[in-house]
C-alpha cells in the first residue's frame, strides 16, 4: 500500500474540489495565495507535496511521470472526490497533463500555469533537464535554491517574492527525488498526446517567464482542442505567486465558463 502524501486543504465543508500541483522546485505552500480563488469559487482546495518533496515520504523507487500522476489520481480518489479541478505549475502541469491524458475521467478542467508539453522534446533540451539535479548535488538545497530563484520570476519582482521563492525551494528539494523528477521531465514529450484531453483547459502564463517562455504555453493551447490561453503580466514563471490576484481572477473567469 502506498503511502499517502503530505497535502494541505481549505475549505473541508466543501463539495468540488480544486487539486493543486507545484512546480520540480517547490511544495504545496506555493498554493497558500490560491485560498481567496478556493473561496470565491466555493471550492475546497487542497495543495500537496509531490511525493518525495518536503513532508512526503520518497517513493520507493523512480516513480516517472505515469507514477507521479497516479499517486494524484490515488489522492484525489481517496478524499472521495469522483473529479477535480486539476491546477498545475510548470512540472506539476506536466504531471497534471499526464494525469488528464491516464486518468481523464478524475479530471473536469485543467489549468496548465506556465508549463510545457515536457523537456522530452529534443536531446539537448533533455539532457539539461537531466543535469540539473547535479548542480543540486554540488551546491546543496540553500545555495542552489539561492543562485536558481531570481530566474524563477520577473526581473522586476520585490525582492520578498524572492526570498518566499527560495525558501520553499530550499526546504522541498531533496536527492534522489529531485533527479527523478528531473528525469520525468526529460522523458517527457506531450506533443502526440495533447488531442486525447477533451476536458475544458486553461493555459496560463507569465509574460515574462525566463523558464518556459510564452511560447511554449502557446505550444500547449495549440495542441488541446478546449484550451484557453490566458497572459499574467508582468509575471515571469511562477505568476501565481507573484500576481496572485490577476492570476486568481484569470482562473476564476475560467472555471465560472465552465460552470
Amino acid at each position: 500500500m502506498r503511502e499517502t502524501p503530505f497535502y494541505w486543504s481549505h475549505g473541508e465543508e466543501r463539495d468540488d474540489l480544486l487539486f493543486c500541483m507545484h512546480g520540480i522546485g517547490s511544495c504545496a505552500d506555493a498554493f497558500l495565495p490560491q485560498r481567496d480563488l478556493a473561496d470565491e469559487l466555493h471550492h475546497r482546495l487542497v495543495a500537496w507535496d509531490a511525493p518525495g518533496y518536503r513532508y512526503s515520504a520518497d517513493p520507493a523507487s523512480e516513480p516517472g511521470i505515469d507514477g507521479w500522476a497516479d499517486a494524484a489520481a490515488d489522492l484525489i480518489s481517496s478524499l472521495g472526490y469522483e473529479r477535480a479541478v486539476v491546477l498545475g505549475v510548470s512540472w506539476g502541469g506536466v504531471t497534471a497533463t499526464r494525469l488528464a491524458i491516464r486518468h481523464p475521467e478524475l479530471v473536469s478542467a485543467l489549468i496548465l500555469a506556465d508549463s510545457s508539453v515536457g523537456s522530452g522534446t529534443n536531446p539537448k533540451q533533455a539532457e539539461a533537464m537531466r543535469s540539473r539535479a547535479g548542480t543540486l548535488n554540488e551546491l546543496g538545497a540553500a545555495e542552489f535554491a539561492r543562485q536558481r530563484s531570481p530566474l524563477l520570476v520577473a526581473e522586476a519582482a520585490p525582492q520578498r517574492i524572492i526570498d518566499e521563492v527560495e525558501h520553499l525551494f530550499a526546504d522541498s528539494v531533496r536527492m534522489p527525488s529531485y533527479q527523478w523528477a528531473c528525469n520525468s521531465m526529460a522523458e517527457t514529450d506531450h506533443r502526440d498526446s495533447l488531442d486525447s484531453i477533451v476536458v475544458p483547459t486553461l493555459v496560463v502564463c507569465g509574460d515574462q517567464d525566463r523558464v518556459t517562455p510564452p511560447k511554449l504555453s502557446e505550444e500547449l493551447a495549440e495542441g488541446i482542442k478546449r484550451s484557453t490561453l490566458a497572459y499574467v503580466e508582468g509575471a515571469g514563471h511562477l505568476a501565481n505567486q507573484e500576481h496572485p490576484a490577476d492570476f486568481n481572477d484569470i482562473v476564476s473567469r475560467f472555471v465560472k465558463s465552465i460552470i
